[in-house]
């Protein structure tokens, strides 16, 4: 009788905390929903590479100050992958904010939200996780609808699109990434190292970009810095970077259910 109490105790705290993932994600999805109308709105004007650029620094400030005054307690050992989930989420923004400015808010967001038919193909191959009959539906289900919205010959391209496309593949490998850091490191060291990585990576590609003016072809890794003059741009800026860290730490923190 004990035995099956404790498995039915186990089985509703597994249910507790799923739930709370899932409800963490559908928050954090609706921060990132404002932090993609706020880039759609600043993409007339700004680069991709300083969209991320100001982002990241907005949020770094504020992981800064709270872990500041409240020191995290966590195990760490995976440097390498701390630096590896900065880099490639870092790349995926780049591609994410790009593709907002080019393909259009719309398909931009579709893109980015087939990232978890690409995260369960990788925690099949990568993990050896067993994928039941509906959950093989629904990855299928899933590319059969990137195929009916991937249409490279609409006026957008096959080079836009397919970059869009992209964003979600990179966004699957970082997710990824931070699914396995979450069992060593504290989630406001994750978002931090993403966030210090995504300040640098575009100071490089702005200083490239200032050295080399002739790069139009690769557009969406290297940008120009254009200081914002008027009051909108800046709130406009600080916005993007606070929906960002919202949407961050929430999902960050639902990876860890």
């Amino acid at each position: 009788m004990s035995r099956r109490t404790d498995l039915a105790r186990l089985k509703m705290t597994r249910w507790t905390a799923a739930r709370k993932g899932v409800l963490l994600m559908l928050a954090a999805s609706f921060f990132f929903a404002l932090m993609s109308a706020v880039s759609k709105r600043l993409s007339q004007d700004y680069s991709a590479v300083q969209q991320v650029f100001f982002r990241n620094i907005v949020g770094a400030v504020f992981i800064g100050i709270s872990m500041a005054g409240r020191p995290v307690v966590q195990k760490g050992g995976k440097p390498l992958m701390l630096v590896w989930r900065g880099v490639v989420g870092t790349l995926a923004l780049y591609l994410f904010f790009y593709a907002i400015g080019t393909i259009g808010l719309g398909q931009a967001v579709v893109y980015q939200y087939t990232y978890p038919v690409f995260l369960a193909l990788l925690s099949w191959f990568l993990k050896n996780e067993r994928l039941g009959r509906g959950e093989w539906l629904a990855i299928g289900l899933g590319i059969s609808g990137i195929l009916f919205i991937f249409r490279p010959e609409v006026s957008f391209g096959l080079r836009n699109q397919a970059l869009g496309l992209g964003n979600a593949l990179l966004t699957a490998l970082a997710y990824f990434a931070v699914r396995e850091l979450s069992a060593y490191y504290d989630p406001k060291v994750i978002v931090l190292s993403f966030m210090l990585s995504g300040i640098v990576l575009p100071a490089a590609s702005m200083g490239i970009g200032a050295c080399y003016p002739g790069l139009e072809a690769w557009d969406f890794l290297v940008g120009s810095f254009r200081m914002p003059v008027h009051f909108g741009d800046w709130a406009a800026f600080f916005a993007l970077g606070f929906f960002a860290l919202a949407g961050q730490v929430l999902m960050t923190r639902a990876f860890s259910f």
